[in-house]
């Protein structure tokens, strides 16, 4: 009787456990994961940058990219107002036909 008391308790333990369990599976699949996605894309396109893209960067200035320095990952962007020096890491998205959302007609 003690034994399958036993067995009982611990099939019980386990199965209170598979809510927790679920939860942090679709933690993982809805939040992390494509959060490391975004981060992977965004490293690509960093490293990916070119003299003569148009850019944006995280404040929002509006520019083309004259010098690319890969010794200090840093970039030299053209403005309306002159050159401005950038760390790679500040560009946030490209201007052009590849990343541009296609407009409705």
């Amino acid at each position: 009787m003690l034994y399958t008391i036993f067995l009982q308790e611990t099939a019980g333990g386990i199965m209170s456990m598979l809510p927790f369990a679920a939860m942090l599976l679709v933690l993982y699949f809805f939040m992390i994961r494509p959060q490391m996605n975004r981060q992977k894309k965004e490293k690509a396109f960093q490293t990916e940058i070119k003299t003569g893209s148009k850019v944006v960067t995280s404040s929002g200035i509006h520019g083309k990219i004259t010098e690319v320095n890969t010794t200090d990952n840093t970039v030299t962007i053209e403005t309306g107002a002159g050159k401005i020096k950038f760390e790679r890491s500040s560009i946030s998205m490209e201007l052009s036909k590849k990343y541009l959302p296609k407009a409705k007609k």
